[in-house]
């Protein structure tokens, strides 16, 4: 049997962002609060990083950690700090001061290594497509791990579809529906009439109150751009 050491790597994950305008405790509970009634699976113990930057004055962290925690979501750290006084205090209630990429210094560029080119890997087999048949009901979870999702039916309130991958709905989508859950970013939702209760792409989520009035009940796609979900008619 090989053993194998402890190993640091860097990862990429998907965290959603609270962006605060003030530090008023029962603003931002009852924020919260809204977000998780109308999709309570979605953002039970779902990590979550405060954006401080339009902030004049440091605000209670430890009260802001308690008050996240007790709304079921788990507070991992600060970004837009906008000093080290603000950056010092972060770091006393236990939470991690981040950086965006877009926000990053530049850093030099490190010296060239030479490498030895690597024999070709293996090419990755193909996962077939997920095809559920008939409607997806309310409390119901169809998930696609490592591939897309074809739902031949509609998706109910209260039930959930996620794929690993894009998801094509031949129905009305009234539920959740999650796609690029591992993080992928290219993936797509497609439907035939819109209703959603939630839309989310490799952690970027959309509610319905928020969707956009004229593409109600109306075929379309969603995609990611620049960051935002974009929903498209298709014509």
């Amino acid at each position: 049997m090989v053993e194998r050491d402890n190993e640091l790597k860097g990862s990429t994950f998907t965290i959603s962002v609270l962006h605060i305008s003030d530090g008023e405790p029962e603003r931002i509970r009852q924020l919260l609060a809204e977000k998780v009634a109308q999709a309570p699976y979605f953002f039970n113990c779902a990590p979550l990083v405060i954006n401080v930057s339009r902030l004049e004055h440091i605000p209670d962290f430890e009260q802001l950690k308690e008050l996240v925690e007790s709304e079921e979501f788990v507070l991992v750290g600060v970004t837009g700090a906008r000093n080290e006084e603000m950056k010092t205090a972060a770091k006393a209630a236990g939470l991690a001061v981040m950086a965006s990429g877009k926000h990053r210094k530049s850093e030099p560029a490190p010296e060239p290594v030479v490498t030895v080119a690597a024999p070709e890997p293996e090419p990755t087999p193909l996962i077939p497509t997920r095809v559920h048949v008939g409607p997806v009901r309310s409390g119901q979870q169809i998930y696609a791990a490592g591939t897309s999702l074809v739902v031949l039916g509609s998706v109910s309130p209260g039930a959930e579809v996620l794929a690993d991958d894009s998801i094509h709905i031949y129905g009305t989508l009234r539920g959740r529906a999650i796609a690029g859950a591992r993080g992928n970013t290219r993936a797509r939702i497609y439907c035939q009439q819109l209703q959603a209760e939630l839309l989310s792409i490799a952690g970027t989520f959309q509610l319905s109150d928020a969707l956009p009035a004229g593409l109600i009940q109306q075929a379309v796609h969603i995609r990611l751009d620049n960051e935002q979900l974009r929903i498209d008619r298709i014509k």
